[in-house]
């Protein structure tokens, strides 16, 4: 969501992780967090108080150092176009990533002022 403000949430962040399963019960069982569901390859999902945490290996065509975090955009699109106008640099336009039973997933990712790895991602129902 991009208003007069900015970038209001934050949809999702993700923490990369060399053990998928063994990270899985360190956030379940140490921590507390509600698992929200699996998905191959290595992907897990929990819910951090609204926000989603996703735990996941690195990605040879998505490196990045640290964590990412995702900015829900409700108009992908459009939140991209005003973001650009803005003199964000983007690496990706928006583009759909996962066609779920009732949802898509997008996403386009930019870098900061210190090179740190960012994205919109929207949901839009179909």
């Amino acid at each position: 969501m991009i208003t007069t403000t900015g970038l209001q949430r934050i949809h999702q962040i993700s923490i990369r992780t060399q053990n998928t399963a063994r990270a899985v019960a360190f956030y379940r069982d140490a921590l507390g967090m509600k698992l929200l569901f699996e998905a191959p390859p290595q992907l897990a999902f929990f819910d951090c108080g609204g926000v989603r945490l996703m735990l996941s290996p690195a990605e040879p065509e998505f490196d990045h150092q640290g964590s990412v975090i995702y900015f829900a955009a409700d108009d992908i699109k459009a939140t991209h176009a005003a973001l650009a106008a803005a003199g964000v640099k983007f690496r990706s336009e928006p583009h759909m990533i996962a066609k779920l039973p009732d949802r898509e997933v997008w996403l386009a990712d930019f870098l900061d002022s210190e090179g740190n790895v960012l994205a919109l991602m929207s949901e839009p129902r179909v």
